[in-house]
């Protein structure tokens, strides 16, 4: 073969890359190495300081969710048997009081008095009834003959004794119906449900 170089035996000469590739490999592998390393290092620091996102979560919910409180207890009704009940008549229809009394007395009310309402009450009664009794009676016989006759105005007086006045109004027609009263005693008595312990969490921006 002619030209510079001639080429005798059986060896070739080798071909080497240039090297300046290899360094541009390696340049690129140690700067994304380096770019990784930095990265991890940054969310660990953010995990360090905010706690990680599940910590700062169940934070944030449990201070929006209150602790449930127990059901209130219900304060202990008397029994009919236990309530005695003067039943007095502010209107005009004659009968009216012995009619209303064979009804509660029916119902286990006690009955004590019945007749005419007195001066301060004959006639001037407009609504259904007025009941009347101590102080004591307002938590607790006149919320059970509440359940009987809804709809009653309710006073105290300065009386010692545990009986209690119903004076018959106006718009006086008839009493509850057995099951409306038992239903509405049973409302009464049964505890108020527990507040619900779902919430929330609060949003942090």
């Amino acid at each position: 073969m002619g030209g510079k170089y001639r080429i005798t035996g059986d060896a070739y000469p080798r071909m080497r890359r240039p090297r300046h590739r290899r360094r541009i490999v390696l340049v690129g592998v140690s700067a994304v190495a380096v770019l990784g390393l930095a990265g991890w290092g940054t969310l660990q620091l953010i995990d360090v300081f905010t706690g990680g996102d599940k910590s700062a979560s169940a934070a944030a919910h449990t201070r929006d969710c209150p602790t449930p409180k127990p059901a209130a207890p219900v304060k202990a009704l008397p029994k009919p048997a236990g309530i005695k009940v003067n039943v007095y008549n502010a209107t005009t229809r004659s009968g009216l009081a012995k009619a209303a009394a064979d009804e509660l007395k029916k119902r286990g009310f006690a009955i004590g008095e019945v007749g005419n309402a007195s001066e301060e009450y004959d006639k001037k009664v407009p609504g259904t009834a007025v009941l009347l009794g101590a102080p004591t009676a307002a938590n607790g016989s006149f919320t059970v003959l509440g359940t009987q006759l809804p709809g009653t105005v309710q006073k105290t007086d300065k009386r010692k004794t545990p009986e209690v006045d119903l004076i018959l109004g106006a718009k006086f027609k008839a009493f509850s119906t057995p099951a409306e009263a038992t239903a509405a005693m049973t409302a009464l008595t049964k505890p108020s449900p527990a507040p619900s312990a779902s919430c929330s969490p609060t949003k942090n921006g």
